[in-house]
């Protein structure tokens, strides 16, 4: 079976195959063309992980600081997890740190949409942009104060 045949019908087998050339030094014999398109999909998958998880942990900072009465212990667990795992995403690629800004603007209006699903609270009661730093978000030990 061709490399090209294996990508479409056995994915696992693929990599095996791939790896075992590059590692052998036979890049001739590689399937350049699907070997890029898997980087470049790695790549855009840690990038949607990373605002995914961010879009998370907004929500749940806003939720903690607009509804001060409902503040519970699973919610600390959901933010220091989100932390946790934004952090090691930083730790194994540190240039994703640079889409960090662009990317809490594309999931803060997200962020609200879900708050306000999970608290009951009309949009206008969250600020229009993140009241939030990435230093604090990210920050361990920061919870914001109660409005």
């Amino acid at each position: 079976m061709n490399l090209e045949a294996e990508y479409d019908l056995d994915f696992y087998a693929w990599i095996r195959k791939n790896v075992e050339l590059l590692r052998r030094g036979r890049l001739s014999e590689i399937d350049v063309e699907h070997i890029a398109e898997e980087l470049e999909s790695m790549g855009k998958r840690d990038l949607r992980q990373l605002r995914s998880r961010l879009q998370i942990l907004v929500m749940h900072l806003l939720k903690w600081q607009y509804q001060p009465d409902k503040q519970s212990k699973s919610w600390l667990v959901t933010i220091d997890h989100q932390r946790d795992e934004i952090e090691a995403l930083l730790l194994d690629s540190p240039s994703l740190r640079g889409e960090l800004e662009q990317g809490l603007a594309r999931v803060y209006p997200k962020a609200v949409r879900d708050a306000c699903r999970e608290t009951g609270l009309p949009e206008r009661t969250f600020p229009l942009s993140c009241p939030f730093e990435i230093e604090e978000i990210l920050a361990q030990s920061f919870l914001p104060d109660c409005r």
